[in-house]
Formats: C-alpha cells, sequence, structure tokens
C-alpha cells in the first residue's frame, strides 16, 4: 500500500454557526490522482486552505506526508505542495517569465527554470509577453506553471482547466500523468465531470461540507445502483412481438412515434434484458444500451448526502 501523503480525520471548520467542513475522513496515498467533486460550498476549497494551513481547522486531525498541519515541521512540507486557486492574482505589467520567476523566489525554487518550466505548459512563445495581453486560458497556464515550481510531491488543484480550450486540456492531463508516474500525488477539485472520469484514479464527492462517497467510478456507479437506458427499434412486421415478449420479462417499454422502444433496465435486470434480447435478434434492427453517467451519480451521490433542509 502507498504510504499516506494526505491524512485528514475528522477535519470540520465553521465560520459562525454555519458549518462549511464537516467530519471529513480522507486519506490520499503517493502517487494517486485524486479528483474532489461537489456543488458550489460544497467546502472543496476551504479543504484546500486548510490542508495549507492558511484557514485552521475547528475540529479534527491533517497531516501531509506525515506532519501536523499545524506543526513546527509543516513550513518546510509547504515548499514539497504546489497550490492553483480557483481564481489566481497575477501582476499585469510583468511578463508571463518574470510572474514566474516572482513566484520561484517566493518558493525558495530556482528561478533559472521558469523559461522551461513555461514551454512544459504551453507558453513558451508568449514568455516575454506581458501578461494583461494574456487570454484567460494562457493566464490559467501560468497559474498551472507556478504550481510546478519546486517540483512538488503534492498538488492541490482547483478547478485547474477552467478556459483551457480542448487541446490545451489534453495537454495539461499529459503533464500530470508525467506527475503520476514520478510519485506526486494530486487532488484536484472540477465540475467538469465528464473530464476528469477517466482521468483520476478515483473520486471524492462533497456535498454540504461532508464527504458523502469515494472511490473509483465503477464502484461509485455500483452503489448508486441506477438504472440503465434501453432503446430498440424492432422491424416493422415484429414490433408486436417485441413488445410483448418485453412486457412479458419484466419490462415497461414505451413506444416512440418512429416506432423505437425505450425503457429503463436497472442493474439486477441486465442479464435478463441480454437473455431477451438473444431470444428477438431476428426482429431487431438496432440497439443501444446507454449506461448512467458520473453526473448522474454524482447527483444520486450528493442528494443522499444532503442535509435535510438542502434537498429539493
Amino acid at each position: 500500500m502507498n504510504a499516506a501523503v494526505v491524512e485528514l480525520a475528522g477535519v470540520g471548520k465553521r465560520y459562525g454557526a454555519t458549518a462549511v467542513v464537516r467530519n471529513v475522513d480522507l486519506c490520499c496515498g503517493k502517487g494517486e490522482v485524486v479528483g474532489l467533486v461537489g456543488h458550489n460550498g460544497a467546502g472543496k476549497s476551504t479543504l484546500f486552505k486548510m490542508m495549507l494551513g492558511i484557514v485552521a481547522a475547528d475540529e479534527g486531525e491533517l497531516r501531509l506526508f506525515g506532519e501536523p498541519v499545524r506543526g513546527r515541521g509543516f513550513r518546510d512540507v509547504r515548499r514539497a505542495i504546489g497550490y492553483l486557486p480557483e481564481s489566481i492574482a497575477l501582476y499585469d505589467n510583468l511578463s508571463g517569465l518574470e510572474t514566474l520567476q516572482f513566484f520561484a523566489r517566493l518558493k525558495f525554487a530556482d528561478p533559472a527554470g521558469c523559461a522551461a518550466l513555461l514551454d512544459r505548459v504551453g507558453l513558451g512563445h508568449a514568455m516575454r509577453r506581458a501578461v494583461r495581453e494574456y487570454s484567460k486560458g494562457m493566464r490559467q497556464r501560468l497559474g498551472f506553471a507556478q504550481a510546478l515550481l519546486g517540483a512538488p510531491r503534492l498538488l492541490l488543484l482547483d478547478e485547474p482547466t477552467n478556459g483551457l480550450d480542448p487541446q490545451a486540456i489534453h495537454a495539461f492531463y499529459d503533464v500530470l500523468d508525467e506527475l503520476k508516474r514520478g510519485g506526486t500525488t494530486v487532488i484536484l477539485s472540477s465540475h467538469l465531470l465528464a473530464e476528469i472520469q477517466s482521468r483520476v484514479d478515483w473520486l471524492a464527492i462533497m456535498a454540504s461540507g461532508r464527504l458523502v462517497a469515494r472511490g473509483a467510478v465503477t464502484s461509485l456507479t455500483a452503489t448508486a445502483d441506477l438504472p440503465a437506458l434501453a432503446w430498440l427499434l424492432p422491424r416493422d412486421d415484429a414490433q408486436a412481438r417485441v413488445f410483448e415478449a418485453l412486457s412479458a420479462a419484466g419490462f415497461v417499454p414505451l413506444r416512440e412515434d418512429d416506432g423505437s422502444l425505450r425503457f429503463a433496465v436497472a442493474p439486477a435486470r441486465r442479464i435478463a434484458l441480454l437473455r431477451t434480447l438473444a431470444w428477438l435478434a431476428d426482429a431487431l434492427i438496432d440497439y443501444t444500451l446507454t449506461e448512467p453517467t458520473l453526473e448522474d451519480v454524482f447527483l444520486r451521490h450528493q442528494r443522499a448526502g444532503a442535509l435535510p433542509e438542502q434537498r429539493a
């Protein structure tokens, strides 16, 4: 088992009477890429800030690389952490290279490597241009570059692909893959669930400040117990036969105007559907079985974990 890089036990944070993070337990190992997902206000950014020591937890324990976040040795640990906030403040009158060199000095990293780092994130051609001339996507890549300063062993990335075009997103995940192979642990927060589902090792889902589910996408999908959606197109002369066979097998097909049939299939009934389809093969022109999306899984777990006053 990988050594724990991030260890959170019973972590909570309140602002006045409002609890923004509630009793969170989380453990991430070396070289893992973890997706932290949740609605706006779920507590994701606050959790990041507590891991960095920017915001003090009101309860629980946080350790990074075995060191308590509020401990004396955490100052040295922070130099091994890269952080990209959702909104990063940049100096418009500095060039991209000057900006990165400024951050490098703050982090006690070697400024001599800044040019190569900008080239790594796709800004080599614009490193000497003023940041005020940068597009939103270029600013995001510059922010990612500052998070990579000092070869961090832990990356905390808050909405890291915000504003990036598809090519830049692909390049971003190429860098993450390289870092993962080198043993860097990555926790990234994102609203783009379809984008990250094949990019992370596992997901942690937050709702109302609590961690309501965690696990690989496949296991979360299984525990959500969501139905798939079946679509069948029978031959014109076999529509009645297909409809009757599906109904007899316990399915509830709905007829569409084009003669096709749609119905939900519970996870426990999928084998029964396959048997029925095999028997009806000569009566069908086409069929599809659409699995629930990660968005469906997220919404199910989020609703299950929401506090009563926040449920619809």
